[in-house]
């Protein structure tokens, strides 16, 4: 029989308060090393207690707030009201001799929707789509898998993401993902638009077609504001609601109701964004519910970017505004490699930072990089890159690796940039991120 002396109990105390320092000290980095999948069912609040938790909001821009005011101010002259149904004029061109300036967006001209398209049935519902609650963080997957399976198709949640996210840690699939598994891997065929709008929604449903939606969600203040696929079948005048599949919050009773209001809300911050998967004999019909400013990508965009200039006019204190601005910007610069468009996306994507953007906004959207590359702001990209990358949902993002090695090459650290391109290589080497960054290792860049 071990007799204990009072030395021995002091010696087992030492001992087990060594190993609970040490335990505590070890903690964070081990919840923080935790893939995303386990993590996911941890308490938020003791995650919170136990690592850095996600910054209020992304970093604010480091430029002179004089010099952003007066370039802000350029962004927005009085411009008219836009409604879903516009014409684009082109914008007259300055006087010879006069001093260039930052080039404007052309200017949507007002027509009555009525004058295009019919009027929209009080109340439209889509029969056959499944419920399906949705894995872990695969809200794009599942969301069309529940379309697919509605046109008769058999592929699964699980079928969709072993092409689109194979990394299970991928916190991201863009709409354009989600369309180009469509386009190759079924007979049905499918587009991605932006600045879309409640009566368009409408007309595609009243039309038979489903629609999966690009929004946010924040299911409560611990968990905090993310992005988040939704599919609507339906809508209700009477009620004020569209019907939808939530994968994530359900509910599977009641149909998933999201009143108007509270829905455009939650869409604004993805730009309006929604995808339509339909069989190729309809795509006239998709054309003609939609109009000719959802065909032709640079009439698109200018009403986007009409759009959000309104919005940030009236609601200068608009952070979303201001980066959807930002956005439609980008891509018309894209489209004409106009350096004044890339210099009005970077203000506007400076607002928007200003203002306070969530920490999560650049999982889904990659705008800002863009411009900030197009225009030698490389320590910009370096360190809104950081920032992302600083949490372990951030890290699984394989774009941020592809802008901030960009951002690294160009600052003259090669080393530095293969390193992050690999990486993208690593977590998704089929996805468009991936294939540049195999293409910018070839080159050697």
């Amino acid at each position: 029989m071990f007799r204990v002396t009072g030395k021995g109990l002091l010696l087992a105390a030492g001992l087990g308060a060594a190993i609970v320092l040490v335990t505590w000290a070890l903690l964070p980095a081990l919840v923080d090393r935790l893939p995303g999948r386990v993590r996911h069912y941890l308490p938020e609040a003791a995650v919170a207690l136990i690592t850095t938790p996600l910054p209020a909001a992304l970093p604010a821009p480091t430029v002179r707030a004089g010099d952003l005011q007066e370039a802000v101010a350029v962004l927005l002259p009085p411009t008219p009201a836009v409604t879903p149904v516009a014409v684009v004029t082109a914008v007259d061109a300055p006087p010879a001799g006069a001093p260039e300036a930052a080039a404007e967006p052309p200017v949507a001209t007002a027509l009555p929707a009525t004058a295009a398209r019919a009027l929209l049935p009080p109340q439209a519902r889509i029969d056959g789509l499944p419920i399906v609650p949705q894995k872990f963080n695969n809200c794009g997957p599942t969301n069309l898998s529940i379309v697919l399976q509605s046109y008769g198709l058999a592929d699964d949640q699980f079928d969709v993401a072993a092409v689109v996210r194979p990394n299970y840690e991928d916190r991201n699939v863009s709409p354009e993902e989600l369309r180009d598994y469509v386009r190759a891997r079924t007979g049905l065929e499918a587009e991605v638009f932006r600045g879309g709008t409640p009566d368009g929604l409408k007309r595609l449903l009243a039309a038979g077609l489903p629609v999966i939606v690009e929004k946010a969600l924040e299911p409560d203040p611990e968990t905090g504001w993310m992005g988040h696929y939704l599919t609507l079948y339906g809508y209700d005048d009477f009620s004020g609601n569209f019907l939808s599949r939530d994968t994530y919050l359900g509910p599977w009773e009641g149909d998933g109701r999201q009143d108007y209001a509270t829905f455009e809300k939650q869409w604004e911050p993805f730009n309006y964004t929604y995808l339509v998967v339909f069989p190729p004999d309809r795509g006239q019909q998709v054309a003609e519910s939609l109009g000719p400013e959802a065909a032709e990508p640079g009439l698109q965009w200018a009403s986007v970017a009409a759009r959000a200039r309104a919005a940030a006019g009236r609601q200068p204190a608009n952070a979303f505004a201001w980066f959807n601005l930002g956005s439609a910007l980008v891509e018309q610069a894209k489209l004409s490699d106009d350096r004044h468009l890339w210099e009005g996306a970077a203000v506007a994507y400076d607002q928007a930072r200003l203002l306070g953007l969530p920490p999560r906004m650049l999982w889904y959207q990659f705008g800002p990089y863009e411009a900030y590359l197009a225009v030698g702001r490389h320590d910009d990209v370096r360190a809104l890159a950081e920032a992302t990358l600083a949490t372990q949902g951030g890290r699984n993002v394989e774009e941020t690796y592809l802008h901030l090695g960009r951002a690294l090459a160009a600052l003259g650290d090669h080393v530095g940039a293969a390193a992050a391109w690999r990486r993208v290589v690593e977590l998704h080497p089929a996805g468009p991120a991936g294939r540049a960054s195999a293409e910018l290792l070839a080159a050697g860049n």
